[in-house]
């Protein structure tokens, strides 16, 4: 049986994107003070960011998350039964973009780590499923620094374009208030506020 640092450990050596050290420092910070009861998370991967979060949960509390790689939802349902989480968190398998709209929610925290492009999406969804005082959390929106500079290479166009809509959309949402950290490769904090 696999423990969490096992987990992690394979997918670094498998160049699987799972959550920074630091990243899920701060995002447990924020999740042992709320103790939320739902968690939704968009972009699974192997199953580790939703491990590590399903700690902090409240006693009846569970986390909804969706992947779209059926490789990687294969590994992270392995995962989670090794640790006997089942119970705990649940994965849809399928395109987010699809999904999403019939999800209802609420939640009371969203991690958004998935197609960078398509951060802007998320948020509307997130918005609609999220509870007053809820928190949406997003991974990565500074992009190795693309994002704030100038040069970005034709392949990562999208992703930088979608990233900038999206800390434009949460900067300018009155109902929102948003913080961006350094930590990692940026970690976009917004709590609603009614």
């Amino acid at each position: 049986m696999e423990t969490i640092e096992q987990i992690r450990q394979k997918a670094i050596l498998n160049h699987i994107p799972i959550i920074m050290d630091e990243t899920l420092q701060e995002v447990g910070k924020i999740l042992q003070e709320l103790n939320p009861k739902t968690i939704l998370e968009i972009g699974t991967a192997v199953g580790y960011s939703a491990i590590r979060f399903s700690k902090y949960l409240s006693e009846d509390g569970y986390i909804d998350t969706i992947e779209r790689d059926s490789e990687r939802v294969k590994e992270a349902k392995q995962n989670i039964a090794n640790l006997n989480l089942e119970n705990k968190i649940h994965i849809f398998e399928g395109d987010a973009l699809e999904i999403l709209p019939k999800l209802n929610g609420p939640y009371d925290v969203v991690f958004i780590d998935a197609a960078k492009g398509k951060y802007p999406i998320f948020l509307n969804e997130a918005l609609r499923m999220l509870r007053n005082n809820g928190i949406i959390l997003a991974d990565n929106v500074l992009y190795k620094g693309y994002v704030m500079s100038d040069y970005n290479k034709h392949k990562q166009r999208t992703a930088v374009r979608g990233l900038r809509e999206f800390l434009k959309n949460l900067q300018e949402n009155k109902n929102l208030s948003t913080e961006i950290l350094e930590t990692g490769d940026g970690l976009a904090i917004s709590r609603k506020i009614n």
